[in-house]
């Protein structure tokens, strides 16, 4: 998950939300994958498949949710430009203080606060709005989620290739689904001021809450 690929595509906090959710989603899978199976011979076999599917699966549909998201903020941007190019002064001031209030109140001043909103202002009017557009950053970043998904889900699948016993697998994988849960916790934490131990043991039992919460859904 620190890898410069998807450092640099994937912010700290996109690759904890994708991570998460592949890890969870994985974990729901598996589990109600292992009712349907059971112990049945070729039942390892066919975890093993699943999960995996599960996986690139995921990966894929978090890929295109990830540049369907960047694509709607943009799209709010454009539509803001409009909004501030369209009306009096007043107006675009108090529309782009909605924007930025909420980040910069806390580390600058009022003078500061109207002298950049007056700047921003400007330079929208200033600027041609186009269309938003995919670009080649959008697809880079939705190759590095599908692969963040794949890779962060792809320990639950190696139980299969070396233990028989699919109810032995099953929860073989799912020990390790947990695990991850904690570790990612215990490492996102030093992006926080979080204790690392309480963020990892608090994340695991939230993520196993939404898969006992998920399972009875048909999650």
């Amino acid at each position: 998950m620190e890898w410069k690929f998807f450092t640099d595509h994937l912010a700290p906090g996109e690759r904890l939300g994708e991570t998460l959710f592949g890890l969870i989603m994985t974990l729901t899978f598996t589990i109600g994958a292992g009712f349907v199976v059971g112990t049945a011979e070729g039942a390892s076999t066919a975890l093993l498949y699943a999960t995996i599917g599960c996986n690139v699966a995921w990966g894929l549909i978090d890929g295109v949710l990830l540049v369907l998201g960047r694509m709607f903020d943009r799209g709010r941007l454009v539509r803001l430009g409009h909004a501030i190019a369209g009306t009096d002064e007043k107006r675009a001031l108090e529309i782009v203080a909605g924007e930025l209030d909420d980040t910069l109140v806390p580390i600058s001043s009022d003078d500061q606060r109207a002298a950049l909103y007056r700047d921003v202002v400007g330079y929208v009017r200033g600027s041609p709005r186009r269309q938003p557009r995919v670009t080649w950053s959008d697809a880079r970043a939705a190759f590095a989620v599908f692969w963040l998904v794949f890779f962060a889900s792809l320990p639950a699948a190696l139980p299969y290739l070396v233990i028989r016993d699919p109810w032995i697998a099953l929860r073989a994988s799912n020990a390790l689904l947990i695990a991850m849960l904690f570790w990612v916790g215990y490492r996102w934490a030093s992006y926080t001021s979080f204790n690392p131990l309480r963020f990892g043991f608090g994340l695991t039992v939230l993520g196993v809450i939404l898969v006992v919460i998920a399972i009875p859904l048909g999650g």
